[in-house]
């Protein structure tokens, strides 16, 4: 099997409908599993900045365009 994605790709081509059934399920389990490790650290980091005092809050909509 050649390891680029375009031979990936081919050979995913290949299989039979039930294997690529299969690897779909896959992948997104791996792909929504991924999404939460994401979040949890992007979760953990902000906690850590509100515990450290560097979070900031406003509803101030100009206030908010600054901060981006």
């Amino acid at each position: 099997m050649e390891n680029t994605f375009s031979g990936i790709v081919d050979e995913i081509y290949g299989l039979p409908l039930e294997d690529k059934q299969a690897l779909l399920n896959l992948l997104e389990h791996n792909i929504a599993e991924e999404r939460r490790n994401e979040i949890y650290t992007n979760y953990l980091s902000a906690k850590d900045e509100e515990t450290k005092g560097k979070l900031s809050f406003s509803s101030d909509i100009n206030k908010l365009k600054k901060l981006l």
